[in-house]
């Protein structure tokens, strides 16, 4: 994410505090922060492809996705 969109995300929430956001602002910010949520989630995710875990012996093996119940 560049920093003209976050700087743009901080100058959203500073006018919905004090006079409000249009609908077109308020459809503007949306979308700005599901791509920040976006942006983050891949690179925690990048970061967690590439985690090992070393054992007792040394021995490296890669983090394991968990399985989640649903």
């Amino acid at each position: 994410m560049k920093q003209e969109q976050i700087d743009r995300i901080n100058e959203l929430a500073r006018k919905a505090k004090t006079a409000g956001l249009t609908e077109e602002e308020e459809r503007e910010r949306a979308v700005l922060r599901r791509a920040y949520i976006d942006s983050v989630l891949g690179n925690l995710k990048s970061q967690l492809d590439h985690t090992y875990i070393v054992d007792e012996q040394g021995n490296k093996r890669k983090l394991e996705k968990k399985e989640t119940e649903g």
